[in-house]
């Protein structure tokens, strides 16, 4: 009789507590990102190793990198330009990759126009997105179009395939893990279609910085050091000498914390080399770094670059005949190399050609 009274009690209690746990879930947008972050990357790393098609390990970097930024689910309309943004971006690096690159004068000469162009589009409010995969495409491509052509579109059709595929990782995860209503999200600057001197500047300044480096590497095939090339690129993006420090020093501070957890994870799964084990072990790590990449910290925006770098490092220590440490010291190297690089251009350019110009 006791049973039958109480019983029903507790069980509706339970009930009660534990809608109440999940409906205040929901409602926290800090937690539905990290849960959002967790989710997103731990399953687009399933996908990826599980079927390993060509070029796979791209899914779960690019899912980490928009995932940690405080975004909203993208339109479709949104997804779709997206999409286009990518296959464009490609289709333009393969066109100086099995064009431009036989008549070295015109490509070099197309390259800087290109660069200019592209740095001129991101900083009148353009898509960063179709500015990154042009950036790595036309200084990309060509490197490998060098050995093979049919290598460098192989390597484009599992990068667009891979983006392609982290565009309906994004949706599912917001699915599964949609924002509160309330939620207030960046306000997105509006494209500026009219004539810029200030932004055309800026675009020259990046493009003097970027364009000798790139000619050199691409002309004598340096494809051990295309890391210092593509780096240069995207620290560049704000030729001013301070923000191409902090951006190089903090892509160096976000290296050397990603590679410290890279180092544990390693290990871990060479001592426990189970599928399932690296999934639960990854799940733990992005749990944690996503916790600490919304806490609103200082320290946040190096735990988001030093997930991904996390990520890049330990894929490419689990390939055959992988040295963990060697890779890592190789990386710290590279990125030194182009922060070096930078800081040095600026500072001849701010000396002798922009000298008393505020851009």
């Amino acid at each position: 009789m006791f049973l039958k009274l109480v019983l029903p009690k507790l069980i509706a209690t339970k009930q009660s507590t534990f809608s109440n746990w999940f409906a205040a879930l929901y409602e926290n947008a800090n937690h539905m990102r990290v849960l959002r972050f967790s989710f997103g990357v731990t399953f687009a790393c399933a996908l990826a190793y599980g079927i390993n098609w060509p070029l796979a390990f791209l899914m779960p970097v690019f899912t980490a990198m928009l995932l940690a930024m405080p975004l909203p689910k993208p339109s479709v309309s949104a997804s779709f330009n997206n999409m286009m943004s990518t296959l464009k971006a490609f289709a333009i690096g393969l066109a100086f990759s099995l064009f431009f690159l036989q008549f070295p004068i015109a490509y070099l000469l197309m390259l800087a126009l290109v660069l200019f162009h592209l740095y001129y589009y991101l900083n009148r409010g353009g898509s960063f997105w179709f500015t990154l995969m042009s950036m790595i495409a036309i200084l990309v491509l060509p490197m490998i179009a060098n050995s093979s052509e049919g290598l460098a579109i192989g390597f484009s059709v599992g990068f667009v395939y891979s983006s392609w595929l982290t565009i309906g990782m994004i949706w599912l995860a917001h699915f599964v893990f949609p924002d509160p209503k309330f939620t207030q999200f960046p306000v997105k600057p509006k494209y500026n279609n009219s004539y810029s001197k200030i932004a055309a500047l800026t675009a020259l300044k990046s493009t003097l910085v970027v364009f000798p480096i790139a000619a050199v590497f691409i002309t004598y095939g340096l494809m051990d050091y295309l890391l210092v090339m593509v780096f240069s690129a995207i620290f560049i993006l704000k030729p001013d000498l301070a923000q191409g420090k902090e951006a190089g020093r903090n892509s160096l501070l976000s290296t050397l914390l990603g590679g410290a957890f890279a180092c544990v994870f390693y290990w871990l799964i060479v001592a426990v080399p189970q599928f399932y084990f690296y999934l639960l072990l990854l799940l733990a790590t992005s749990l944690f770094f996503g916790r600490h990449i919304f806490s609103g910290s200082t320290m946040a925006k190096y735990y988001s670059s030093g997930f991904i770098a996390l990520l890049v490092i330990v894929n490419s220590a689990m390939g055959a005949d992988s040295n963990f440490s060697e890779i890592l010291v190789q990386r710290v190297l590279l990125i030194s190399s182009a922060i070096i690089y930078i800081v040095f251009a600026l500072k001849v350019l701010e000396r002798y050609l922009f000298r008393g110009r505020k851009l």
